[in-house]
C-alpha cells in the first residue's frame, strides 16, 4: 500500500485512536509466572539478558517493553530444529504446559497499544528495522497492517469495532484516492 499524504494523522474508531499509518503501512511478560514452563525453551543469550535486566525495560518513549536479545529477538523467542522462530510462551500453551497464552500485546505487534485518559486507547504502528522483510512482503501482497492483524484486533476490541475500522478505512482511502 502506498503512503497516503492527505489522510488525517489520527483516526478514532469507538474509544480507540489510531495512527493512520496502521491503515496505510505494549507488553511485559511475567517471567515469574511462567519461568518454570518456558525457561528451558529460551536461548542462553535470552536467559542472560533476563538475569541481567529482567524481561522488560523502559524504552526511549517511556514505555515498558519486552527485553531484546542482540538487538533483534524478544527474550521469549525460541527456534525449532529448522530455525523457525516461535514464542516460548505460546509454545508452552500449545503443548499444554500452561493454561494461558501470550498476552494480546504480542499478538498485536507491530501495533503498540497505549492507554490514555478518559477510557481511550491509542494504537501506533511500531517500525523496527528487524521487520523490514515483513514490510517488503506486505507491500508485495498489498496487505495493510490492520488487515494483517485482523484476528488480534478482533480479539482485543471485538468484531463490531473491527467492522467499524474497516468502514472508516475504506471511506478514508476512497476520499484520498
Amino acid at each position: 500500500m502506498s503512503r497516503h499524504s492527505s489522510l488525517p494523522p489520527i483516526i478514532q474508531v469507538g474509544d480507540v485512536v489510531l495512527s493512520s499509518d496502521i491503515l496505510t503501512e505494549f507488553f511485559c511478560c511475567d517471567l515469574e509466572a511462567c519461568k518454570d514452563e518456558v525457561w528451558n525453551d529460551l536461548s542462553a543469550a535470552a536467559q542472560t539478558v533476563i538475569d541481567r535486566q529482567g524481561v522488560a525495560y523502559t524504552d526511549a518513549d517511556g514505555d515498558l517493553v519486552t527485553s531484546i536479545v542482540d538487538g533483534r529477538d524478544c527474550v521469549f523467542t525460541c527456534y525449532d530444529h529448522s530455525g523457525c522462530c516461535f514464542c516460548a510462551a505460546e509454545k508452552a500453551f500449545r503443548e499444554g504446559r500452561t493454561t494461558w497464552c501470550k498476552p494480546i500485546s504480542c499478538y498485536l505487534y507491530p501495533i503498540r497499544e497505549k492507554r490514555l485518559g478518559n477510557g481511550l486507547s491509542a494504537l501506533n504502528y511500531h517500525r523496527w528495522s528487524v521487520c523490514r522483510d515483513a514490510v517488503r512482503k506486505g507491500r508485495e501482497l498489498r496487505l495493510p497492517v490492520y488487515k494483517f492483524l485482523r484476528e488480534p484486533l478482533i480479539r482485543r476490541f471485538g468484531e463490531t469495532w473491527y467492522a467499524e475500522l474497516e468502514e472508516v478505512a475504506a471511506q478514508l482511502l476512497r476520499e484520498d484516492a
